[in-house]
């Protein structure tokens, strides 16, 4: 049962692939640290492939036939692609389904003070996060303004060598003795977690004068007033690029792993598998990290919405052909798993693990507490992914999350499910998930694709 790592297969020619592989992914991580730069990144690439608005057809009312490729996007934060296929949508989908949001620091809505003469900006956490881990890092802000008189402001600052960067401060190790006899969870208060962003007054103002020069700043360079921080997207991310990771560049680190990884590898097997026997869906979503919640993650709508509007493009549309095809529907929930990390490794039991360098992971389960919350796939589905994987010679493991009773975790697989089609998770695994750079390996990349790519085609 032990499963033999994936490096030992690779030829030469195999090497090429998966470093160019690799390559696209750290560009695509380092253009979107955002779901809605992962959006954006994701329409580029789209289009590239011969991929179309599916507002246009609908603006048209323009038939959907075999071969066409179209994308629909919901507030530029989710978005779904679909390449239609030989055989009737009613006979189902083949779907990969993974989330773009990541665990980051948020601003507030009335977020900017003056306290001790440093200017600040106020935070509340987004996601399951170890708050300790987030101090001290240079950090960059990217997101929205979206002014009263309609224009919305983009804002990406940290990035660049020539930005300056932010950070959230802490306790000097030599005053810090009660802080370090707190629990881990406490060491840093959530309501501590805020951006250190500037410390020069400015000129003739006596009170607030750090805020004032900020302020000052922000007017000249976006056009920005402090009250339209109230309608703002800002989210605070690491600062920095995707590096490789290890003497022998084995490995990536970086920001947002968790899900951008299956996000681009599911994304790179929609764009390259051409001409289908059912349609393929590729479906990125938000908010998976606060519970799949709100008009862009997958508890909405919007997904159910545009299968309806493809149905009737094709011909159908009854809400029974809707029900039809999601229930004849096949899914890949394409979601990380936790990688067996040898300096923790009472988190895991072995058995049931997964371990870098052997392929794209199987989570039959997922869930904590005896499975709650998890969707639980059936046999003969597993089983029959067994086959797809095997036959296209894709590298491929089984895991759970940790030991039982130690912890655990969900995705969007339970929710999908609920339409009566066939869900399992599969993912890469990953080291320091959650927490600020986060670590894969090159070859579980490679291997996801190759999984996903096999399954589009053959499901």
């Amino acid at each position: 049962m032990e499963r033999k790592t994936a490096w030992n297969d690779y030829k030469k020619k195999d090497m090429k692939k998966l470093e160019k592989l690799n390559e696209a992914y750290r560009a695509f991580l380092d253009a979107g640290k955002t779901e809605r730069e992962c959006v954006t990144e994701s329409i580029r690439q789209a289009k590239e492939a011969g991929y179309v608005d599916l507002a246009e057809y609908i603006r048209e009312n323009r038939a959907l036939v075999p071969g066409d490729k179209v994308y629909a996007v919901c507030m530029k934060k989710a978005i779904a692609l679909f390449q239609i296929g030989r055989k009737p949508l009613e006979e189902g989908m083949n779907i990969l389904g993974a989330h773009i949001d990541s665990p980051r620091l948020d601003v507030k809505q009335n977020p900017l003070y003056e306290d001790g003469g440093f200017a600040y900006l106020d935070t509340h956490y987004y996601g399951g996060i170890k708050k300790w881990q987030w101090v001290t890092l240079p950090l960059a802000i990217h997101g929205v303004v979206a002014k009263k008189d309609g224009e919305v402001v983009e804002i990406v600052i940290g990035e660049d060598e020539k930005d300056p960067v932010f950070c959230v401060t802490d306790l000097l190790v030599h005053l810090s003795r009660e802080q370090q006899e707190k629990a881990a969870r406490k060491v840093i208060e959530g309501e501590n977690l805020d951006l250190l962003i500037g410390s020069c007054p400015l000129n003739g103002e006596e009170k607030d004068a750090v805020k004032g020069m900020t302020l000052k700043l922000l007017k000249e360079k976006y056009g920005i007033e402090e009250e339209d921080f109230l309608s703002a997207e800002l989210e605070i991310v690491p600062a920095g690029k995707a590096r490789e990771l290890g003497f022998d560049a084995s490995m990536i680190m970086a920001y947002g792993q968790d899900d951008r990884v299956c996000a681009y590898t599911s994304l790179a097997a929609m764009l390259e598998v051409d001409a289908p026997e059912k349609t393929t869906c590729c479906l990125l979503v938000d908010k998976e990290e606060i519970g799949s919640v709100g008009a862009t993650g997958m508890q909405s709508r919007f997904f159910e919405n545009t299968m309806a509007e493809l149905l009737a493009l094709c011909g159908k549309s009854s809400d029974l052909a809707l029900r039809r095809c999601l229930a004849s529907s096949r899914m890949l929930s394409s979601d990380v798993s936790a990688a067996y990390d040898p300096l923790y490794a009472s988190a895991f039991e072995k058995k049931n693990a997964a371990f870098f360098g052997k392929g794209i992971v199987i989570n039959k389960f997922t869930g904590s507490a005896g499975k709650s919350g998890s969707n639980d796939a059936n046999a003969e589905y597993l089983g029959t992914l067994r086959a797809i994987f095997d036959d296209a010679k894709v590298n491929w493991q089984t895991a759970e999350l940790g030991k039982v009773d130690v912890g655990g975790g969900g995705t969007i697989a339970y929710i999908m499910a609920l339409y009566g089609m066939e869900v399992i998770d599969s993912g890469v695994p990953v080291l320091s998930m959650h927490a600020p750079w986060e670590i894969t390996s090159k070859a579980d990349v490679y291997e996801a694709k190759k999984a996903y790519v096999a399954f589009l085609k053959n499901a």
